[in-house]
């Protein structure tokens, strides 16, 4: 392959197809994951009639080990050398006290935010060793860097996806491997639709009375990060709408 290889997990909705359809427009060939099969071939079909790029599609569960490893580990060797690892997989749900919430959504979001993003990286990482090469940009959030009431596994979640990637930085410094991390604010996709378990009204009100991001916000910086030269690598990017200053503090009109 004379392309580089960029592999997407979460790639049928928002940040992660945003992601997906902006690298096929420059140059790489992709392998997306995610759990939604049709939406994943109709992305396929869309980025193969409108770009030169080769698609390889994984449909999996990422909270379940057995699945991602043996859905990466099916992988073409020639697809194994993966340049770019974009953990874009998360979720946020529910939003209720330690005392009353739903135990079930701390644990779909401890399972895809940090134990996916875990099975993945440890999969991908021994073939970036290999070829001392490679950049993974892991998905954060606001809620990663500050914690707020109501959100305290969510903000848990992320908060460790900066811990884990700040530590990676370090344990692959030796093999030449870049590791990034971004913490959007606010961004408009299906985050609050699924937070409030499909309910379109409580997730419209989210961004009521400012512009959020927007998923191809978050794309075009992780296409910005990748093209840094070989000697710049930027570690933590934290990234809000105009209108938004902290994880609680917004400018709504």
């Amino acid at each position: 392959m004379n392309r580089k290889i960029a592999l997407i997990t979460g790639a049928t909705a928002g940040i992660g197809y945003e992601t997906a359809l902006l690298l096929a427009q420059n140059n790489y060939n992709l392998i997306l994951t995610g759990r939604r099969k049709e939406r994943l071939e109709t992305l396929k079909a869309k980025l193969e009639s409108s770009s030169e790029c080769q698609i390889l599609t994984l449909n999996f569960d990422i909270r379940i080990k057995a699945d991602t490893e043996a859905a990466l580990n099916s992988i073409p060797e020639e697809w194994k050398a993966i340049d770019v690892l974009i953990n874009n997989a998360g979720l946020a749900a529910g939003l209720a006290p330690v005392n009353s919430a739903d135990v079930q959504d701390w644990e779909d979001m401890i399972d895809t935010n940090v134990k996916g993003l875990l099975y993945t990286t440890r999969t991908v990482t021994p073939w970036m060793i290999e070829r001392k090469s490679g950049h993974i940009i892991s998905i954060s959030s606001i809620a990663g860097k500050e914690s707020y009431p109501n959100g305290s596994v969510y903000c848990g979640t992320k908060h460790a996806v900066a811990a884990i990637s700040k530590a990676m930085r370090i344990e692959l410094l030796p093999f030449g491997i870049k590791v990034s991390t971004i913490a959007p604010g606010a961004v408009e996709t299906e985050f609050s639709l699924v937070r409030f378990h499909g309910d379109q009204e409580k997730a419209s009100q989210v961004y009521n009375g400012f512009t959020p991001l927007s998923g191809k916000d978050i794309a075009e910086t992780i296409l910005f990060i990748l093209s840094r030269p070989a000697h710049v690598n930027i570690d933590d990017l934290l990234i809000m709408p105009t209108s938004q200053a902290s994880a609680r503090d917004f400018n709504r009109k």
